[in-house]
Parts: structure tokens; C-alpha cells; sequence
């Protein structure tokens, strides 16, 4: 078994954010690999993310980003659990980095479930109109009007948007990774965006 060492468990804290005894035990299960280790908390972060995601987030914060040339701004409420994680300096970068993104980005809601039934389905009849002289089968088409949607959710909701920092991950995965980090829920509560002239 490989030694662990203080270092070790430092170098694999800064890139996980994990506890330092989870540290510890990740390297002896993995040999002392940073790499695995890495993977291994990850793995063990997320499960239990997922069991945390329905859990209710009554605390955080509201973060502002202003654009550099002034004509561009957001409010965001981020929630989370404990009054603890909201004071945390990562919590609050999280809510700027994702100010950012609905800078950057623009959407219109936050997830799926807010978009309004009729929005939807005047999207579905649009993506069916253009298809209607393809003289492609019905099954066909309606397999391309799904895929159109799912295109739509992508641009309008911002947790299913490619983070703009990552765009191996979605912004739904970049607050996973931090509710496996803290143990706790996060949540976007809402968001404005302002613009200049709009």
C-alpha cells in the first residue's frame, strides 16, 4: 500500500473540495493515485448528490455581476441549505460564475418545468411545420421535433445549458458537483437580466 502523505491529501483537496478525511480514504482506495482518487469522489459525491437534490434550500445568497462595459447586468438568487455553505467563498463564486453564464447566455428560465405548456407547444407546431413537405413518416418527424425541443430546452433553460467555462458540462452538472463538494442542496431560486435599451 502506498504511503499517503500530507500533500497528498492537500493536492487532492484543492482539486475535489472534499473533506480531508474523504481524501484520505479515496487515496488508500485507490493506492494513492490522484487521478482514481479524483474519480472515486466523484463517483461517491454524486450518488449521494442525487439523494440530496430534492431536499428543500431556504438559505444563500443573491449575486450581481455587472458586464465590464456597463450595459449588461444580473441579479441571481442562489439557494442552499445552511447559512454555513452560504458564507462559504466557493458558494459565492458558484453564484457568480453562474450570473455570468446568464450574462453570456441569456436564458429565459431556469429549468425544463417553467417553461409554459403554450411556449412549448408553439415550438412543437413550428419544428412540425418546417418538417410538413419533408415527405418523411410521421414517427420520423415527430423523433426530429423531439430533438428540436430538446435544442430549445439547451438555448431557453439554464440548467441545461453548456457551461460556458466547460462545455463538457452543463450548468445542471456544474451545481451537482458542488452539492456532492458541500453535502447539502443548491438551487437557482430566479434570475433577472438587464440590458441596456431591452
Amino acid at each position: 500500500m502506498a504511503d499517503i502523505t500530507s500533500d497528498m491529501i492537500k493536492e487532492l483537496r484543492e482539486k475535489t473540495h472534499a473533506g480531508m478525511l474523504d481524501c484520505k480514504k479515496a487515496l488508500m482506495e485507490c493506492g494513492g493515485d490522484i487521478d482514481k482518487s479524483v474519480e472515486y469522489l466523484r463517483k461517491k459525491g454524486l450518488a449521494s448528490a442525487n439523494k440530496r437534490m430534492g431536499r428543500e434550500a431556504r438559505e444563500g445568497i443573491i449575486a450581481s455581476y455587472i458586464h465590464n462595459n456597463s450595459k449588461l447586468g444580473v441579479l441571481l438568487e442562489l439557494n442552499c441549505e445552511t447559512d454555513f455553505v452560504a458564507k462559504n467563498a466557493d458558494f459565492q463564486e458558484l453564484a457568480k460564475e453562474i450570473s455570468m453564464q446568464v450574462a453570456a447566455s441569456s436564458p429565459l428560465y431556469v429549468d425544463i418545468q417553467d417553461v409554459p405548456a403554450e411556449e412549448l407547444e408553439k415550438e412543437k407546431v413550428i419544428y412540425r411545420d418546417q418538417m410538413k413537405d419533408s415527405g418523411k413518416p410521421e414517427q420520423v418527424v415527430e423523433k426530429i421535433v423531439e430533438g428540436k425541443i430538446k435544442k430549445f430546452y439547451t438555448d431557453v433553460c439554464l440548467l441545461e445549458q453548456e457551461y460556458i467555462k466547460d462545455s463538457k458540462l452543463t450548468i445542471r452538472d456544474l451545481i451537482k458537483n458542488r452539492i456532492a463538494t458541500y453535502g447539502e442542496n443548491i438551487t437557482v431560486g430566479r434570475f433577472v437580466r438587464y440590458k441596456i435599451g431591452k
